[in-house]
């Protein structure tokens, strides 16, 4: 009751940690954009493995035969590819991604492989300059059907030829076709590479793994989905070394901050504690009501901010991601989880703070309303 009735005393703490709490979270979370952005933008080669020749054409078939002899799972379809690259926008600054170049039949079983979805506009023409993409990479370059995706004056995009997108696929997985035959005429360096499919897509993962070890140390290179998440994860795991240094600080901050704003806000209640004592109330008593109400206030503030921090995610997310295709992900669990330390801290600071000052507490000067 105490609470509800001195709301102007007790809205500012629990403001104070609602803050905390959406400024932890909402920092983790953009942070954890960063590597669910890269495993989103690549997320195509989960479907697939990508086998290259590092630069001998030779070797490709070789390198087909060896794989199709010796695969350890039954295979699907095994394309023959060239590439190219444009660039596409993060929060951090611009990628590179991949532009793959296919014939006519192999861009639908590809399209098919990574889930299919509505076709708007046309498929490219075999041998001419044209793209078809997803929409999220159309999304992300800010283009249309009939926008140039690759030019001859354009240094980070570049074809010899204006290379036009004819054609959006409505689907999540990001995706750029070329056709081959314009591949291999203008672009350079003619190399062919390999795209090989598991029969079963639950088995690609296996594939992977055994042509990254079968492969190792020989004239060929091997592109899978499980070494960008290793890649990933070792690329930030000092960046977020450095994260759990920051939010330790600012939980020590706030814990400090809160501890102080305790012991204002008790020292305001001594009237109150001196009379209930007077009245009949034991110190056992009054320290427990004291600390079931620290406890309300603490761990209602933390809930309180998980939503707001949850609410401003949604609005970061339709406002500032979505619109270029950034990944934001608001229900991430481990931004939240980053919270956890901040009630408990203050929990912790605020019950040594009142503990400390029930044992030097003096109802009878209370009464006689004597300082203590």
């Amino acid at each position: 009751m105490f609470l509800v009735r001195n709301a102007g005393k007790t809205l500012p703490l629990i403001g104070v940690i609602v803050l905390a709490v959406m400024l932890i979270a909402g920092i983790v979370a953009i942070m954890d954009s960063i590597p669910l952005s890269i495993r989103t933008t690549y997320g195509y080669s989960k479907a697939y493995l990508g086998v290259t020749p590092r630069g001998n054409n030779a070797m490709t078939p070789v390198l087909r035969t060896q794989i199709e002899q010796e695969a350890p799972v039954p295979l699907g379809p095994v394309m023959t590819c060239r590439a190219s690259d444009c660039e596409v926008k993060s929060i951090v600054g611009p990628w590179r991604f991949v532009v793959l170049a296919l014939s006519q039949e192999d861009m639908r079983t590809y399209l098919s492989r990574l889930g299919g979805g509505r076709v708007e506009g046309r498929w490219p023409s075999s041998g001419a300059p044209e793209a078809i993409v997803s929409e999220p990479v159309a999304r992300n370059l800010g283009k249309r059907i009939g926008d140039t995706m690759l030019s001859p004056t354009d240094v980070n995009n570049f074809s010899p030829k204006p290379v036009k997108i004819v054609g959006i696929v409505h689907m999540q997985p990001w995706m750029a076709l070329m056709p081959i035959e314009y591949h291999r005429k203008y672009h350079f360096p003619p190399i062919d590479l390999l795209i090989v499919m598991a029969k079963d897509i639950r088995d690609q993962d296996r594939l992977d793994r055994w042509a990254f070890e079968r492969f190792k140390g020989q004239q060929a290179r091997v592109f899978a989905y499980f070494e960008l998440e290793k890649e990933t994860d070792e690329m930030f795991r000092i960046l977020y070394s450095i994260l759990n240094v920051v939010i330790g600080m600012l939980v020590v901050v706030i814990t400090l901050m809160m501890a102080m704003l305790m012991n204002i806000y008790q020292s305001q209640r001594i009237q109150e504690f001196g009379l209930l004592q007077a009245l009949g109330y034991t110190r056992s008593i009054l320290l427990k009501r004291v600390l079931a109400e620290t406890a309300l206030v603490v761990v209602g503030g933390w809930i309180i901010g998980l939503g707001v921090a949850f609410l401003a995610l949604l609005i970061v997310r339709a406002v500032l991601m979505e619109p270029r295709a950034f990944m934001l992900d608001p229900g991430d669990f481990k931004a939240y989880s980053y919270t956890i330390p901040v009630p408990i801290a203050i929990f912790v600071a605020a019950t040594f703070t009142v503990v400390q000052r029930f044992r030097r507490f003096d109802p009878v000067g209370v009464v006689e309303r004597r300082l203590v």
